[in-house]
């Protein structure tokens, strides 16, 4: 009796090791390339823009029509100036605090502080700013293009 028990342990010992070596072996390497595509933090090219944000756009392309998706970080103590978009633009706050205003004349006190998880939409022609302060802040923008920017302040 105790050696079938014993003999049991040791079938079920081997058969959840083979499993944990099974599911090891799985990789991403093993999916299927035309059903998914995986890009890694470390795989997302992230360039500077001279507004003081870095970008990666990772569908489509904000300078020609259609379907664009980017992600935008804004670095410390950096906000842009009045401006507007042609065309809507969707927004979610991905990490950091996102500073916003709206209207031509440039009040960097009077903007409104949006936590990680809010979602703002730009409509067309309308004009606003915003950045980050303290910390750092990433967005991802879903909009159509092409996705131009017009100066809008009036000092």
């Amino acid at each position: 009796m105790l050696r079938l028990l014993t003999m049991r342990r040791i079938v079920r010992l081997a058969l959840v090791l083979s499993i944990f070596v099974w599911l090891g072996s799985i990789r991403a390497a093993d999916l299927d390339p035309k059903a998914i595509a995986i890009h890694l933090p470390k795989d997302i090219k992230w360039v500077a823009s001279p507004s003081g944000s870095e970008n990666a756009v990772l569908v489509g392309d904000p300078d020609k029509p259609g379907l664009y998706v980017v992600l935008t970080k804004w670095t410390p103590h950096h906000n842009s100036r009045p401006h507007f978009h042609p065309n809507d633009r969707f927004i979610t706050v991905i990490s950091g605090t996102w500073w916003v205003n709206t209207g031509p004349k440039y009040d960097p006190d009077g903007m409104k502080p949006l936590p990680p998880g809010s979602f703002v939409t730009h409509f067309g022609k309308q004009i606003h700013y915003d950045g980050a302060r303290d910390g750092e802040c990433v967005l991802q923008i879903v909009g159509m293009g092409p996705a131009t920017s017009t100066p809008a302040e009036v000092k």
